[in-house]
């Protein structure tokens, strides 16, 4: 076994033994032992009382994270003409129809949130295989299938959050980043939390919230107590 770098075993020891905290005492630890040379995301991971595999157990939202993301997110947009000239305006990187279909086909993906108007799906469509897996597919669910391309934009710019359960059950999203105010990155994983709670399926049965726990980049992870974050 590897020995490990005095960096991770101070930071282990930081937070060893430290369970259900807080969501303010979660976001002090974390972000006090965000020690990287970069500016690390901070992630929130929760773990539902959910089976995706079936369809009326399936969560999926998107929530604006009151004080953004601090990531730098790029934008593609399907649409034409007019169309085409909003999603430009307001900011995003990559706009087009059947030229940006085939520069996808080809594998190249450099964008982080796909919109479309609802005419150009026929074309989207056909990528699914492709953006499925990748949770870039836009959906007309969390507003990336539009009209309204320019606010999409600004939105997705703004740091507008997509979530999507996965098969093990587990939501997670990067709320912030380490070098965040700790009230902000307390604010935003209420509202990533939030936003969770108010998406739980007609399907769920008993426990809904399991688990939450929050991590850096580089650092290990503490769990937060549901009730706390969830203002029950």
């Amino acid at each position: 076994m590897a020995k490990l770098g005095k960096r991770t075993r101070a930071a282990r020891d930081a937070v060893a033994g430290k369970e259900n905290l807080s969501v303010e005492d979660a976001v002090a630890l974390i972000k006090g032992n965000a020690t990287a040379k970069f500016d690390e995301t901070v992630e929130l991971a929760v773990n539902l009382g959910v089976d995706p595999r079936h369809a009326d157990q399936m969560v999926r939202g998107v929530v604006g994270l009151p004080n953004g993301t601090g990531k730098t997110v790029r934008v593609a947009v399907f649409a034409r003409g007019a169309k085409a000239d909003e999603a430009t305006a307001a900011g995003a990187d990559i706009v087009g129809a059947e030229d940006l279909m085939e520069t996808v086909q080809g594998g190249k993906i450099e964008f982080d949130r796909c919109i479309a108007t609802p005419d150009m799906m026929p074309i989207v469509g056909r990528l699914g295989k492709v953006l499925g897996p990748r949770n870039l597919m836009p959906n007309p669910k969390v507003g990336t299938v539009t009209m309204d391309v320019a606010d999409a934009v600004k939105a997705a710019k703004g740091g507008e959050v997509q979530f999507k359960v996965e098969k093990a059950g587990v939501v997670h999203a990067g709320v912030g980043k380490a070098s965040f105010d700790e009230a902000k990155l307390v604010e935003n994983v209420r509202a990533f939390v939030g936003a969770v709670a108010k998406a739980k399926p007609a399907g769920a049965k008993g426990t809904y919230m399991k688990k939450i726990a929050l991590s850096s980049t580089m650092g290990p992870g503490v769990t937060i107590d549901v009730a706390n974050a969830t203002g029950e």
